[in-house]
């Protein structure tokens, strides 16, 4: 084997390693999605609050992200990873607990899910550390050829976690256990030791990135690894050559039109994917106990349409970030409001299925475009810019999306199906496809 072929594979099995990463805390979010609803119901819990337990993760994941974001800058990503998945498994076993502690009776309902919050914190503060790592890591691995190609493969990897979470989900679903009922709160446990192993792959199979070199410790060595094509990038060659990172704020004029995009099309996702559970519950006249797998069908078939975009569409029509962004909202917005209307398990999976087909677009359309817009030594900071833009969107758009549906079930849809036919035109007239940005 070649040299060459040897760093083909040494990157091709870094990035399946990220892909693995992105996979678990997709999985691992989306389980516990899926079974939340079913769960408050039976727990006599406020639908409030089970939209709270995630908003409140999610403001500490956005002041988290960009701090972790500046971290792995210096210290490295596989340290920021290591923490992330870290505090994502240590997260779910505390959250497996209380609510255990609920199913139980040994804590009344409300107390449970106050302490299921108190454990979210954990994966907001520091599981923030992984997305921006794993992001800045394959963008600096890749040309500018390459990037949109390589960011949309690895947002994909939420896709796939997103089908795989809610099909193991009622798998992981136990009974009794020494004597105590664990029930709904099992895939919490279990995804905690999937993370718990992929943590230990990652620790053992990625190569610290950590640089010590004299009067300069200001950049990892991640930025000056060969791109997946096995030659080293002109963005790579560029980061490991800068004397300092570039810190790149919301508003800077390179990406805050991609900012503003990306935070509306958040919202508008996270309203509309958290309320789908009770939108189950509710439009199919179902007990809270018979929700789980019809509720799991609805979120298998969205994340089987994005991972459609991703896998199949996108790679095929070798579109730009904005023609990404933009055929994403026309299809978010036409299945945001069908999913507003539908009153059958059909018409809502199939309706959800064409708003998640739309977001599938979006989501790397943006990831990819901010990234692109700026030089390979902005990666790092611009990473955690994306991360905590994604995590904005779930600290007050699950509560409007829940509060909009306690007033009428239709609102949240309709209401996200207008804020993306809004957000077409400021696209339209802002997004601007990124030129040459790698500082030469």
């Amino acid at each position: 084997m070649t040299g060459t072929g040897r760093e083909d594979a040494r990157i091709d099995r870094r990035f399946a390693l990220m892909f693995l990463v992105m996979l678990t805390i997709a999985a691992g979010n989306t389980a516990l999605q899926s079974v939340l609803p079913a769960l408050g119901r039976s727990l006599g819990v406020a639908d409030s609050a089970v939209a709270g337990a995630f908003s409140v993760s999610a403001l500490l994941w956005v002041i988290a992200a960009p701090f972790w974001a500046n971290r792995s800058d210096r210290h490295g990503r596989r340290a920021m990873i290591l923490l992330g998945i870290g505090g994502f498994s240590v997260s779910l076993t505390l959250c497996g607990l209380f609510l255990m502690a609920g199913i139980n009776h040994w804590i009344g309902g409300t107390a449970a899910f106050g302490c299921f919050i108190a454990g979210r914190l954990i994966y907001g503060a520091f599981g923030a550390a992984a997305p921006p790592a794993v992001q800045a890591l394959v963008a600096g691995e890749t040309t500018r050829a390459e990037r949109t190609r390589a960011l949309t493969l690895l947002a994909s990897a939420f896709g796939l976690g997103t089908i795989l979470g809610p099909a193991i989900a009622p798998y992981l679903i136990l009974g009794s256990v020494g004597g105590l009922e664990v029930g709904l709160a099992g895939p919490a446990f279990l995804f905690a030791l999937f993370g718990v192993a992929v943590w230990i792959t990652v620790r053992r199979m990625l190569p610290d990135d950590r640089i010590v070199a004299p009067h300069d410790d200001t950049h990892g060595a991640s930025a000056s690894y060969p791109s997946i094509g096995g030659a080293p990038s002109g963005a790579s060659v560029t980061a490991a050559t800068q004397s300092h990172v570039e810190q790149v704020g919301y508003t800077d004029p390179r990406i805050r039109a991609w900012m503003i995009a990306g935070l509306v099309m958040g919202h508008a996702q996270a309203m509309t994917g958290q309320a789908i559970g009770f939108l189950v519950i509710d439009r199919l006249n179902l007990a809270p106990a018979l929700a789980l797998e019809p509720t799991g069908i609805v979120l298998m078939m969205g994340a089987g349409a994005a991972l459609l975009a991703q896998w199949g569409i996108i790679p095929r029509l070798n579109l730009t970030p904005r023609q990404l962004v933009l055929t994403g909202l026309v299809l978010a917005a036409v299945g945001t409001a069908l999913t507003g209307i539908a009153t059958s398990l059909y018409t809502i999976a199939t309706a959800y299925a064409l708003a998640s087909l739309g977001f599938g677009f979006t989501r790397p359309g943006f990831t990819a475009g901010a990234s692109l817009a700026v030089g390979a030594n902005a990666q790092g900071s611009v990473a955690g810019k994306v991360t905590s833009i994604n995590g904005a969107s779930f600290v007050l758009g699950p509560s409007i999306g829940v509060g909009l549906y306690e007033a009428q079930h239709s609102l949240p849809y309709l209401v996200a199906g207008a804020a993306c036919v809004v957000l077409i035109g400021y696209a339209w007239a802002t997004l601007n496809e990124a030129k040459d940005a790698s500082g030469g």
